[in-house]
């Protein structure tokens, strides 16, 4: 994989491009992408961003999201568009397999692939170019980083701006978490003299959704959530009966992790989920505790330090006994409380 600034005297060579992301796209995914969208757009390149599933509804007022392609709908013009290409930019995600039924026609493009991702353990062997580092808030960050260091500061439009403060927004959980370094601060700021109105996005972001999502919160927190104060460590198991009576859609279960980290003392959080073809989880830990390792060892998965999630196809009942014998296991690190 050669640096990500071996492409910067290429940019002002028109091309066909493709811009992916992961499975159901956060705010961090899909706002990076389509950042580079508007960016790319201003070179003359033929840009498409294509979702390898449908996203949450709360994401849709994000600029350009009209334009954005679901492979998972029925029609063609995601695999033209693939075929076509003669980059595929891969953003926050680090191995093909995190597009679903998307990798084989990644794998199998023409294209160049081009990773900006901020996981562990990238599958390098398979990109062209690209940078992947963990210290970065968020891919969104990265796409400033990229703006910046190619000399394509006058380019950052306030639909620019408004991506890039949404994704690294909500990865830094409002600038609560560790990643929230002075960079990002710094980013802010300059983002702000750009034009961007933050209070629009966070309104966009929090403020936009259905009463029947607050009723489903009440009843996971009130009958799913366990407490395990001997291990520091909270568990939210949601049957998919739960899901259907609530009607939640994509994007309606986004956050519910980091609840129960508001509870004293709590140093681990685990929502899983039943949704009906594999059981995800979510993982979210203060302090000390590596919940990438935790999710990459128990649930084939991974992400960040304090933040990750995998997948497991064995019945819900299974996959939290599995977890909470995982919990178990670590005893050691989760009993003892230091910040």
């Amino acid at each position: 994989m050669q640096p990500i600034q071996d492409i910067f005297p290429l940019l002002g060579q028109p091309k066909k491009v493709v811009i992916t992301t992961h499975q159901k796209p956060d705010a961090d995914a899909m706002g990076s992408s389509l950042a580079l969208y508007h960016f790319l757009n201003q070179f003359g390149h033929q840009v498409t961003v294509i979702s390898p599933t449908n996203w949450a509804t709360f994401l849709s007022w994000m600029p350009g999201s009209k334009t954005v392609l679901d492979f998972e709908s029925p029609n063609e013009k995601a695999n033209i568009a693939i075929a076509e290409a003669d980059w595929i930019f891969c953003l926050d995600f680090n191995t093909l397999s995190r597009t679903k039924r998307m990798e084989e026609k990644l794998m199998a493009a023409k294209a160049q692939r081009i990773l900006i991702d901020h996981h562990r353990e990238p599958q390098t062997e398979v990109f062209a170019y690209g940078i992947s580092d963990t210290g970065k808030s968020s891919t969104c960050e990265m796409i400033y980083d990229f703006i910046m260091t190619s000399g394509n500061e006058d380019k950052i439009t306030p639909e620019i701006a408004e991506c890039i403060y949404a994704g690294t927004m909500t990865d830094t959980g409002s600038f609560r978490f560790p990643s929230t370094t002075a960079s990002v601060h710094k980013m802010v700021a300059h983002l702000k003299d750009r034009g961007l109105e933050h209070s629009h996005v966070h309104e966009e972001l929090f403020d936009n959704f259905l009463e029947n999502r607050f009723r489903f919160i009440g009843n996971v927190l009130l009958n799913r959530m366990e407490i395990f104060y001997e291990y520091n460590t909270a568990l939210i198991a949601i049957p998919q009966t739960d899901l259907v009576k609530y009607d939640m859609r994509t994007g309606d279960t986004e956050g519910i992790v980091n609840y129960p980290l508001s509870i004293k003392g709590i140093k681990l959080a685990a929502v899983i989920i039943d949704r009906g073809e594999e059981r995800k989880s979510s993982f979210r830990s203060k302090g000390g505790f590596d919940v990438n390792t935790f999710a990459r060892k128990y649930f084939n998965g991974g992400g960040h330090f304090n933040a990750a999630g995998g997948f497991n196809k064995e019945p819900l009942e299974e996959v939290v006994a599995k977890f909470k014998q995982a919990m178990k296991e670590n005893v050691a690190q989760l009993s003892s409380y230091q910040f």
